[in-house]
């Protein structure tokens, strides 16, 4: 999935475009060397390394990954869209922005 990200955030640097990454994997340090070796450009908050931690929860995250599309205005308007269909999902929202 990583790969895929990156290349989002290169396709759409001069959008309004961001990806904000939520974990829970127990080990912190872990997830920073994650960070480091699969070049996450984006902020990746850590969630307590709980299945349940505070940001989980609040958002109702049940499994991982979930993927939440959210357009101009915060409103989630795709939920679990990968590859192709996170693809479509932008490009509907960048339509519709350019519209």
């Amino acid at each position: 999935m990583y790969p895929h990200e990156r290349s989002l955030v290169k396709k759409y640097a001069d959008k309004p475009f961001a990806i904000v990454g939520v974990n829970s994997d127990p080990d912190l340090a872990k997830l920073r060397k994650t960070v480091v070796e699969k070049e996450l450009t984006w902020p990746s908050f850590f969630d307590g390394g709980l299945i349940g931690g505070p940001i989980a929860t609040q958002w109702g995250v049940r499994g991982w990954p979930t993927v939440y599309v959210l357009d101009a205005k915060g409103v989630i308007r795709f939920k679990n869209a990968r590859g192709a269909a996170l693809d479509r999902a932008l490009e509907t929202l960048f339509a519709e922005l350019d519209g």
